[in-house]
């Protein structure tokens, strides 16, 4: 690519390297533009007789071109492309959705000298037509070379933006306390519900129990048999791990604990487990405030019934300081 100022008359099909203003202040023509032979009959009607631009030499991509390109492979799941000026393409949700990201190969392509990406976090929740990812180039031209290299890696390694839709999930919700279970459902109903409506779901099955091994395990066996998307467990009690009443209910339905602590502040008391693939989340103290905590962050991916590992949830300390 070789910049350089030419009359305009010949400058037909070359990239302007500037933007180009009105005297008024009101913009002409945009950096990055391809002239035209309009372009340049506007131009000598504003008096102009020269411009600065720039012509792409062989083994280059256009800017507008190359980020097109990647944005195809960069994404999987509901979103839309809308390319915009200046070598930027943007995702769109199209679906209210969770994003899982591949932070690590979002770091390898944010490596190369001539492609950037910014996404939104890891388990983030989006309504749709928010922006969820831009795709960026250098300015005018981007080697063939480096494209195809950015392009074989995102074939090879997978998208690395997941927007995976929440369609009307099927919410359950246990509240349980050591004297009157219905206690429990007077506290934290109301912020259960809150809580939910972030992310637009809502309670469809809500039971109270005495915090006891038989009426828990009862309790969440009803929610279970609903075939309920997630089911959370609100207990009035901080648990001692996976030995407490919650855990041997928990247990004795045959469900597998995946994870016990989380580094998240607050929210550190997490207890994750699975009956089959539905998520049973326990946070004590976390459905008593309606201020983001653990909860906020593994109710995306639950409500996509995406299945969060033990070795994600140990992810979430870097930034798990909330508050």
């Amino acid at each position: 690519m070789r910049a350089q100022t030419v009359d305009i008359h010949e400058s037909t099909g070359r990239i302007l390297c500037c933007t180009i203003f009105r005297p008024c202040g009101k913009k002409l023509l945009s950096k990055g533009h391809i002239l035209s032979g309009e372009d340049i009959r506007l131009l000598a009607t504003e008096g102009m007789s020269e411009v600065w631009v720039t012509q792409l030499e062989a083994g280059e991509i256009a800017e507008d071109d190359a980020v097109l390109m990647v944005a195809k492979e960069v994404g999987s799941g509901c979103f839309e492309i809308r390319t915009a000026p200046g070598g930027r393409a943007n995702l769109f949700a199209t679906e209210d959705c969770c994003l899982l990201v591949d932070e690590d190969l979002l770091k390898q392509i944010n490596c190369t000298a001539s492609i950037v990406i910014a996404t939104t976090t890891n388990f983030s929740f989006a309504r749709a037509g928010t922006r969820i990812a831009t795709v960026k180039s250098a300015p005018f031209a981007v080697a063939q070379s480096q494209l195809e290299a950015i392009i074989g890696i995102l074939q090879e390694r997978g998208a690395i933006l997941q927007a995976r839709p929440i369609r009307k999930p099927v919410v359950g919700v246990l509240y349980s306390d050591p004297i009157n279970g219905d206690r429990a459902r007077t506290l934290f109903e109301n912020i259960v519900r809150q809580r939910l409506e972030r992310f637009g779901a809502t309670p469809n099955f809500a039971l109270a129990a005495n915090e006891e091994e038989e009426p828990v395990a009862r309790g969440l066996q009803h929610l279970l048999r609903t075939k309920p998307t997630a089911v959370l467990v609100a207990s009035t009690t901080s648990p001692a791990g996976p030995e407490d009443v919650i855990g041997r209910s928990i247990a004795r339905l045959g469900c597998h604990v995946e994870r016990f602590l989380a580094p998240v502040e607050p929210g550190n008391l997490l207890l994750l487990a699975y009956h089959n693939n539905t998520p049973i989340i326990s946070a004590p103290g976390c459905y008593r405030s309606a201020k983001t905590n653990v909860v906020d962050l593994l109710l995306p991916p639950a409500l996509a019934s995406y299945r969060v590992s033990g070795w994600e949830v140990a992810c979430l300390g870097h930034g798990g300081l909330l508050g």
